[in-house]
């Protein structure tokens, strides 16, 4: 029951984020360059909850985000289902305690999400490259990414814990905290 009410709040939450990238940061923007809250939220799902849990909702969320204002369905899935996965892989391999090993799992993270979409949708819709052009904008978007991250982190350490312990019940770290 509780794992149940947890997916329902991580839903909750996603049309949440949802409304602050399109409402919010679309006016907030770095030289006319936005946050990516859902590669945070995603890593963040892989972080705290189980490998399935977050490419479950790496591939939900990028086909939800694909449908309402994508180019090329599939792409966006495909990327947050790898970030859901490299957040279960950084759970495994790094500490989630320290808000330095966060800042470089969220840069990392935002990093591989815009090089594998950017590859992809080039691939796909066969345009030319402009890697000066999207070095800089990647660059602003992860300083965008890295910034809400500090500003969030507590926040998204106890709301993380919680998840944890309804995911994961054998953590002993995160059991009385």
């Amino acid at each position: 029951m509780r794992k149940i009410l947890t997916v329902i709040c991580l839903i909750l939450v996603f049309f949440l984020i949802y409304f602050l990238q399109v409402n919010i940061f679309s006016t907030f923007t770095i030289a006319g360059i936005k946050p990516n809250l859902f590669v945070i939220y995603v890593l963040f799902i892989g972080l705290f909850a189980s490998q399935l849990v977050g490419i479950s909702f790496g591939v939900v969320i990028g086909l939800l985000i694909d449908f309402l204002y994508g180019k090329t369905i599939g792409i966006t899935a495909v990327m947050l289902c790898v970030i859901g996965y490299l957040g279960s892989y950084f759970d495994k391999n790094f500490s989630k305690e320290n808000k330095l090993t966060i800042i470089f799992m969220v840069a990392g993270a935002t990093l591989i999400f815009e090089l594998g979409t950017y590859f992809l949708n080039s691939i796909i819709l066969n345009f030319d490259r402009e890697f000066y052009y999207f070095t800089k904008i990647v660059l602003i978007e992860i300083v965008y990414n890295v910034l809400l991250s500090i500003i969030f982190y507590p926040l998204i350490q106890k709301a993380g814990y919680t998840i944890d312990r309804n995911f994961k019940k054998n953590n002993i770290l995160t059991r009385y905290f």
